[in-house]
């Protein structure tokens, strides 16, 4: 698509942020929960092999509800649980140490507590992250006196997914008539431009008072800005909700529920937008957990494959106008967050 240049836009870009906004704003409520709709699980084994039927399977599921689950990864469950344990490991050194890898501003690394307030709640997301951007990590890695092996384990487990994450892309790019190779391109990990980040997340436990609380969330309902997420989960450590378009007026939200050996992948905007909203980036958010629920702490690692800065980011159809994805993620923080 990056020689579509003479399509008329149909958008302007402060239209569509402030669409955005609105629709954002308009999730704030708890809605209804349901189990009619399936979060589908799809098998990648024999991957090379059976690449064709995963492509329409993985575009069925995309198409359908936007989320979908992938088994037989390639990624091996002990490389998961140790990425865990170093997670875990991290959020747990003392404040004073996690302080001196502050996320900085627009760049997307390092560690941030309770910074992240959603347009559609209005309160911050109960939960601490670290985020990874390769090329923006310079100062922001514990040394190995506060914790051993951290930066190997992690930067090494992001090179696992951002791979994962380009043969999931390349099946969509098959779909959309692009050369296979297309997304892999525009997520040069080589490149000083690239911008996919690895987030390590902490929810924290719900102490007794906060369970009844309705105005109180994990994460807000809310659309990933990228191209896709690729989100792990532990077993037992459930919240995680889905909207899909065709509910999102009745906000029937459908739960995703975690297991170990399964990646929860979704679409964001930037793959909507690139396929002329073909793949639809549906609402999602982590509730609290409720009276008899575990309620202890939630461990998820999401990797965000976006396209790097210098991307141009167009739709054959020209649905949207061409814009770089530096300006795009800087559009939607600013109009979400006003950063």
């Amino acid at each position: 698509m990056s020689d579509v240049t003479t399509a008329t836009p149909t958008r302007s870009v402060r239209a569509e942020e402030m669409a955005e906004l609105h629709r954002e704003r308009a999730m704030g409520g708890l809605g209804t929960e349901t189990t009619d709709r399936e979060v589908r699980r799809i098998s990648l084994a024999d991957f090379a092999q059976r690449r064709g039927q995963i492509a329409d399977d993985l575009w069925s599921a995309a198409t359908d509800i936007g989320f979908f689950q992938v088994v037989d990864h390639g990624i091996d469950l002990a490389e998961v649980d140790h990425a865990f344990e170093m997670s875990e490991r991290f959020f747990a050194l003392p404040r004073a140490v996690k302080d001196r890898y502050p996320l900085e501003k627009g760049q997307n690394a390092g560690w941030e507590y309770m910074s992240q307030v959603r347009p559609s709640v209005g309160t911050p997301d109960q939960k601490e992250s670290f985020q990874v951007t390769r090329p923006r990590m310079d100062g922001l890695w514990p040394s190995n006196d506060e914790l051993a092996g951290f930066r190997t384990t992690i930067e090494d487990f992001e090179r696992r997914c951002w791979r994962l994450a380009m043969d999931l892309l390349g099946c969509f790019a098959d779909k959309l008539g692009l050369d296979r190779e297309f997304f892999t391109r525009a997520h040069d990990p080589a490149s000083s431009t690239y911008q996919s980040t690895l987030r390590l997340l902490h929810y924290y436990a719900f102490p007794d008072e906060l369970l009844d609380e309705e105005s109180v969330w994990r994460a807000g309902a809310h659309t990933d800005f990228d191209a896709l997420t690729l989100l792990f989960q532990r077993s037992g450590q459930g919240g995680l909700q889905v909207l899909p378009g065709a509910e999102a007026d009745g906000q029937a939200w459908t739960p995703v529920e975690p297991s170990d050996d399964a990646i929860t992948c979704n679409i964001g905007d930037m793959l909507m937008r690139w396929s002329d909203d073909r793949l639809p980036s549906n609402f999602h958010r982590v509730r609290a957990p409720r009276r008899g629920e575990y309620s202890g702490p939630r461990y998820t690692i999401a990797y965000f494959a976006q396209a790097n800065t210098d991307v141009l980011i167009e739709s054959a159809a020209g649905s949207y106008p061409p814009i770089t994805a530096a300006d795009y993620i800087a559009q939607r923080v600013a109009a979400n967050y006003g950063k």
